[in-house]
C-alpha cells in the first residue's frame, strides 16, 4: 500500500513539475509578442543595465516561485498522508482508530487537489504585483505581466488539478479494496454531511470559470497589443515619410536639425521630437525627459529598424529616430516619440470582457444547474429505493427524459435497470416460495423422523410392559384358586405390575416431553412464528430432540454456556433448534460410525451478539465443498444426502433473526459451524 502510494504521489510531483514547465517553454517566446516587447529586446544584453536581471532570468525566478509554494503544500500533505498510512499498518489498531486513520487520509485525497489548485490561482495575485512593485515596474507593465502570468498559472492548475485528481482517487480506490465495509460507511457518513460547496454544480463552477478568465484574458491582451501595434504603425509611417525627406541632407550642427523638427507637424499634442547625441545627451521638444532605454534602444537598434525605436518593456511608447549626418563629421538621431496606448480601445475591451463574462457566468451556472438537477433526480430515486424495504419498494417509478445526451443515457438505464430489477425481484420471490416449500416437506421429514427415532424406544417398551403385565394377570388370575399361593405371593406379583406400571408411566412421560417439543416444530410447516426466549429453552429443546440419536450413535453432546442463560433471544425458537439439531446430526454423520466421540456446543456472547457454535473432530469437508457452502445445495453423503439441510440452514438464520452462519474446517481435523445472532 505504501508503496504504491509512493509511486501516485511520485507521479503527482511529476505532474506539478512537467506541466508547468511544459506551459512554459510555450509561454517563454510567446510572451513577449503578448506583452508588446520592443523586438529582440530579451537578448539585448543592455538589459542588464537596466534590470539587473535577464529577461531569462525573471522568467525563471517567478514560475519557479509560484510552483515551489504549491509543491510545498503537496510535500506536507503526502508527509501527512504517508504518515497516517503507516499508522494504518500497526496491527495494534483498535476498530475506532482505523476507522479515524481512513477518515483523514480520504479528506486529505478528497482536498488536496482542491487545495493546490486555489492555491496555484491565489498565489500569483499575491506574489506578482508585490514583486513588480518592488522592482519599481511601471503601472501598465504591472497590470499587463500580472494579467499574464495568472491566465499562465491558471491554466497550469486546471490541467495539473484533472492529472492529479485521478492519482488521488486511485489511492482512495486502493483503500477502498483493502477496507470496502469501512469506506463504504464512510462514504456514506460524508454524504450526509456533504456541504454545499463541494457540490457538483460548485464543482463545475468553480473549474470552468477560470479558464474563461484565461480565455477572456488573452484575447483583450492580444487584441489591445494589436491596437498598439497598428496604431504604431500609423504614426511610423506618417512620421518616416515627412522626416525622411527633411533629413535627406547634411547639416551644419544640430541646431539646424532642431530648426528642421521643429518645422514639423506632429499628429498629436502629446508627441515630442527629440534629438539624441552619440554620446546619449539629448533634448526635447517639450524639455520632457527620454527614458534611458529608449535612448540606448535609439543608439544600438534604430537603424537595424528602419529608424523605429522602443521605450521601455509594455510601456506601449514607440518613436522614430533617423540618422543626420553633420558637416564636421558628427552626427546625431532626431525623430519624434509618440504614445500608442488605446485608453479609450482599453475600456472598451474591459466593458466587453465584463459584459461577455456575466453571460458565460449565467450560462455556466444554468448548465451546472441544470446537470446537477438530473444527476441529482437519479442519486434521490436510487436512495429512495435503497432506504426502501423489501415489501415497500417500487420500482414502477420511472423517470422522465427530457433530453438525447449521456443524461438521457443515465435516466434510461435507470428506467431499464428498474424493470430487470423488478423482474428478477419477482422471480426471486417465486424461487423463494419454492425454496419454502422444499424447506417445510423437508422440515416435515426430519420431523416425522425425529418422532418415529424418538417415539421408536419407549413405545417398544410400552409394548413390552404390557406384555409383562398381561402376564402377571394371567399368573394372579390362575393363583386366586391355588391353595399354595398365600397372601405374600399376591403382594409380589402386585409388586411386579407396580414396577411395570411405573415403567409404562416413565415412558408416556418421556413420550408426553416429545410431543410438547415437537408440537411448536410442527407449528412452522406452516407459518413462523416470532417469540422471545432465552438459552435455557434452547438447550432443552435441543437435548430432548437430540437425545435419542445421541444415544444411539454413542456420541456425547458437551454443552457450555459462557453467558447468562436467561439472556433472551427474539425469533422463531423452533426454526432455530431445527437448525441446531441438523447441525449435530451433521456432526455424528461426520464420525462416519465411530462411537465414543464428543461434539461440543458452545453458547457465548461477542458485544451485542450471540455466538452459537457446533465443533466436531470428524472428517472435515474438503476444500471442494467449501468453497460452494451455503452458495448452492451440496453435500458430501452422496446419495444419502440432498444438500438442502446446511442450505436451508443458512437461509433460515438470515430471514427469521438477520443473522449469518460461519465455518472453520480441515479436511481430517473436524468442523466448526457458528451460528451468529443479533441480541
Amino acid at each position: 500500500m505504501i508503496k504504491r502510494f509512493n509511486a501516485c504521489i511520485l507521479k503527482i510531483i511529476t505532474l506539478y513539475l512537467g506541466i508547468p514547465a511544459l506551459i512554459a517553454m510555450c509561454l517563454y517566446r510567446f510572451l513577449p509578442t503578448i506583452l508588446n516587447y520592443p523586438p529582440n529586446s530579451i537578448d539585448n544584453t543592455f538589459q542588464l543595465e537596466f534590470d539587473g536581471i535577464t529577461y531569462t532570468q525573471q522568467y525563471i525566478l517567478l514560475i519557479s516561485l509560484i510552483v515551489s509554494c504549491s509543491l510545498i503544500i503537496l510535500f506536507i500533505r503526502a508527509y501527512r498522508i504517508h504518515k497516517l498510512l503507516v499508522k494504518l499498518d500497526k496491527p495494534s489498531n483498535s476498530k475506532e482508530t482505523v476507522v479515524n486513520i481512513l477518515y483523514k487520509i480520504r479528506r486529505f485525497c478528497y482536498d488536496t487537489p482542491y487545495l493546490l489548485y486555489f492555491l496555484e490561482i491565489i498565489l500569483p495575485l499575491i506574489f506578482l504585483p508585490i514583486t513588480f512593485i518592488i522592482i519599481k515596474a511601471y503601472p501598465l507593465t504591472i497590470l499587463k505581466i500580472c494579467l499574464t502570468y495568472i491566465s499562465f498559472f491558471t491554466l497550469s492548475s486546471v490541467t495539473s488539478f484533472v492529472f492529479s485528481k485521478n492519482e488521488f482517487a486511485y489511492i482512495i480506490s486502493l483503500l477502498n479494496e483493502e477496507y470496502p465495509e469501512i469506506m463504504q460507511k464512510l462514504e456514506q457518513k460524508s454524504s450526509l454531511k456533504r456541504s454545499k460547496i463541494k457540490s457538483l454544480s460548485v464543482k463545475l463552477f468553480l473549474q470552468f470559470i477560470p479558464l474563461v478568465m484565461v480565455s477572456l484574458i488573452f484575447l483583450s491582451l492580444v487584441g489591445y497589443v494589436q491596437a498598439a501595434k497598428e496604431t504604431g504603425d500609423v504614426y511610423y509611417k506618417s512620421y518616416f515619410t515627412t522626416l525622411s525627406d527633411s533629413f535627406n541632407q547634411s547639416f551644419n550642427s544640430t541646431e539646424d536639425v532642431e530648426k528642421k523638427l521643429s518645422e514639423t507637424t506632429l499628429l498629436d499634442d502629446s508627441h515630442q521630437y527629440f534629438i539624441i547625441n552619440k554620446d546619449g545627451s539629448y533634448q526635447a521638444s517639450d524639455n520632457g525627459v527620454l527614458e534611458p532605454f529608449f535612448i540606448k534602444y535609439v543608439l544600438n537598434n534604430s537603424v537595424a529598424e528602419g529608424g523605429r525605436t522602443y521605450d521601455y518593456f509594455c510601456l506601449d511608447t514607440e518613436g522614430i529616430a533617423l540618422k543626420c549626418n553633420l558637416d564636421n563629421g558628427d552626427y546625431c538621431y532626431a525623430g519624434v516619440r509618440y504614445d500608442t496606448r488605446q485608453p479609450k480601445f482599453l475600456k472598451m475591451i474591459l466593458v466587453c470582457d465584463f459584459l461577455l463574462f456575466a453571460i458565460i457566468l449565467s450560462i455556466l451556472i444554468y448548465v451546472a444547474h441544470s446537470i446537477s438537477t438530473e444527476i441529482k433526480t437519479v442519486a434521490s430515486r436510487l436512495k429512495e429505493i435503497a432506504s426502501s424495504n423489501e415489501n415497500s419498494i417500487n420500482l414502477n417509478k420511472k423517470l422522465i427524459v427530457t433530453s438525447e445526451d449521456e443524461l438521457a443515457d443515465l435516466s434510461l438505464a435507470f428506467n431499464q435497470t428498474q424493470i430487470f430489477t423488478k423482474h428478477n425481484i419477482n422471480q426471486i420471490r417465486n424461487n423463494q416460495s419454492i425454496l419454502m416449500e422444499q424447506e417445510r416437506l423437508a422440515s416435515l421429514g426430519q420431523l416425522i423422523g425425529g418422532i418415529a427415532h424418538n417415539l421408536k424406544t419407549p413405545i417398544m417398551s410400552i409394548s413390552g410392559a404390557a406384555e409383562g403385565l398381561s402376564d402377571l394377570i394371567k399368573e394372579y388370575d390362575s393363583s386366586i384358586d391355588d391353595p399354595e399361593v398365600n397372601s405374600q405371593d399376591h403382594h409380589d406379583i402386585a409388586k411386579d405390575m407396580d414396577s411395570w406400571i411405573a415403567k409404562i408411566r416413565d415412558y408416556t412421560e418421556y413420550m408426553s416431553d416429545i410431543i410438547t417439543a415437537v408440537k411448536g416444530q410442527a407449528v412452522t410447516l406452516s407459518e413462523t412464528q416470532n417469540v422471545t426466549f432465552d438459552i435455557e429453552e434452547l438447550i432443552k429443546r435441543v437435548n430432548i430432540l437430540m437425545k435419542h440419536e445421541l444415544k444411539n450413535a454413542i456420541v456425547y453432546l458437551n454443552i457450555s454456556v459462557k453467558t447468562d442463560e436467561h439472556t433472551r433471544i427474539q425469533g422463531d425458537i423452533n426454526s432455530l433448534v431445527q437448525v441446531i439439531n441438523n447441525m449435530i446430526s451433521n456432526a455424528i454423520q461426520s464420525y462416519e460410525g465411530k462411537t465414543n466421540q464428543t461434539i461440543d456446543l458452545i453458547i457465548e456472547q461477542v458485544g451485542n451478539q450471540l455466538h452459537i457454535s457446533i465443533k466436531d473432530y470428524g472428517c472435515g469437508l474438503p476444500p471442494k465443498v467449501q468453497d460452494k457452502l451455503f452458495k448452492e445445495m451440496i453435500t458430501t453423503k452422496g446419495k444419502n444426502g440432498t444438500g438442502l439441510g446446511l442450505y436451508m440452514s443458512y437461509s433460515t438464520i438470515k430471514a427469521h433473526f438477520g443473522g449469518n452462519i460461519t465455518f472453520e474446517s480441515q479436511e481430517g481435523n473436524g468442523t466448526t459451524f457458528t451460528i451468529i445472532l443479533p441480541l
